[in-house]
């Protein structure tokens, strides 16, 4: 190795004071790199506590159990899952147009016991088939009849064309004498019902329709029990497959955007516990008026689940249980605020599902306002109160208001299916269950078999 140059002598005059003039000696390169041999490695050095392994073990052990248990929930999901075999009751598509006598039009004037602010017609401005499609539409009263004295009279010393069977249900007045508050129904509207031809025991129904748009109107598919078997309503229960608002979805409670499904069920008026049975569903960056959608109910000894579109996107699901009727899970007081006992009035059949174990016909409406609540008082600028005698009447007054929201102030109705579960008694499956003729014969019979020539029957394996 050639040794370094060594620098050259520098000029005396350029040197600093009090500096040597002998030249720096030769400079070498150090190297900074760390030799594997000097590596501390303070864990080698140490013995391995032998529990640290259990710090790995122990949360990939709790992995592997939970998912085992997401296995077998979802196992144990899918097993409980019943595929019913149904018998198709009705299939409508309104292609021969209304039919009267499966369709049955509800006249009355008398509020349907929400104080509800419509009178139901079958005008053919409320109440019609267009492009294969059944609207059920509001429209506002003739300004006449509510704002001079006038007697709507549809009973048989009227009109006739009453479908109720009592005074109020049939006849309305406006009074404009000084301190009487009374108006006919300020809007028309329609309301239809399957109560003389089609009603199920168990079983499926799906409608297909697009909602109104438009403030306070109130449509509603829904189910009413074909006779008072357990006592007057809702004793004898009621199936909400879907209610909603036509607001829109700025509105407190939720419009258009939102519906809901409830089960109405309780030994007299002040104990309907269907809070207890109701459920919400919120449409994601859309409403249920933009377009259609599939309102549906599937029913059955063991459960029922109203849903939209597809099994899987369920609004309300109430199971029935063996050990626990609707008595006591309602868990009703002794008394009510009368006074006056409360008595079970289910317990008798010895079946947790009463009261829905007996028939049920379809209903669909378009209601508008009304004094039961469904409306919260003082919310988006509501313009009646539920406790004043003259709601419908400020209701009218604030039409200003409400009509211009009114853009789409109609049910449309795409079609309408009701299949009856025929394959037998889930509780004692084979002992008292139908078998695949008798259901048949049964769905056949009675208010159904009236209108068999018209009404499309099969039998079919459901594979949901």
């Amino acid at each position: 190795m050639s040794r370094p140059e060594r620098v050259p002598h520098l000029a005396k005059a350029n040197l600093p004071s009090g500096k040597s003039e002998e030249p720096p000696g030769p400079r070498y390169f150090h190297s900074r790199r760390v030799r594997k041999e000097q590596v501390v490695k303070p864990w080698t050095k140490e013995p391995k506590d032998p529990k640290e392994k259990w710090v790995t073990i122990i949360p990939l052990i709790g992995l592997m159990v939970g998912l085992c248990v997401a296995a077998f929930i979802i196992w144990d999901g899918l097993r409980s899952v019943v595929n019913h075999k149904y018998c198709m009751v009705l299939e409508e598509d309104w292609s021969q147009g209304f039919r009267s006598d499966i369709w049955q039009a509800e006249i009355k004037v008398g509020g349907f016991g929400n104080g509800e602010f419509e009178m139901t017609t079958d005008a053919p401005e409320n109440l019609f088939v267009n492009g294969s499609h059944l609207f059920l539409r509001a429209t506002l009263q003739d300004e006449d009849l509510v704002t001079k004295n006038n007697v709507l009279d549809l009973g048989p010393k009227g009109s006739g064309t009453c479908t109720g069977s009592s005074q109020r249900e049939c006849v309305a007045a406006t009074n404009t004498t000084a301190g009487n508050s009374s108006i006919v129904p300020p809007v028309l509207s329609a309301r239809i019902n399957t109560k003389a031809s089609a009603r199920i025991k168990y079983g499926r129904v799906e409608v297909v329709a697009k909602l109104p748009k438009g403030d306070w109107l109130w449509p509603a598919i829904w189910m009413m029990p074909a006779n008072s078997t357990y006592g007057p309503w809702p004793a004898s229960g009621e199936i909400d497959i879907v209610e909603s608002r036509g607001n829109n979805h700025t509105y407190a409670q939720g419009g258009d955007n939102v519906i809901s499904s409830a089960l109405h069920w309780g030994p007299d008026l002040d104990n309907d516990m269907w809070w207890r049975t109701y459920h919400k569903r919120t449409a994601r960056h859309t409403t249920y008026s933009d377009g259609f959608n599939t309102f549906a109910v599937e029913w059955s000894q063991k459960y029922l689940f109203t849903y939209v579109n597809n099994r899987l996107m369920q609004v309300l699901y109430t199971p029935f249980r063996e050990k626990e009727n609707m008595w006591r899970r309602g868990g009703f007081p002794h008394a009510n605020a009368n006074g006056t006992e409360l008595r079970d009035p289910w317990g008798r059949t010895g079946r947790p599902n009463t009261p829905f174990d007996h028939e049920f016909y379809l209903v669909i409406n378009l209601a508008v306002g009304g004094t039961n609540g469904w409306f919260k008082d003082g919310k988006s600028g509501k313009p009646w109160l539920d406790t004043s005698p003259k709601a419908n009447k400020d209701f009218w007054a604030a039409r200003g208001q409400w009509y211009p929201t009114w853009t789409q102030p109609y049910i449309e109705v795409k079609s309408v299916r009701i299949d009856q579960q025929c394959d037998g008694d889930e509780f004692e499956a084979g002992s008292k269950g139908m078998d695949r003729d008798q259901s048949e014969a049964e769905v056949g019979g009675g208010a159904v078999g009236e209108v068999m020539g018209k009404v499309k029957h099969k039998a079919k394996d459901e594979d949901a």
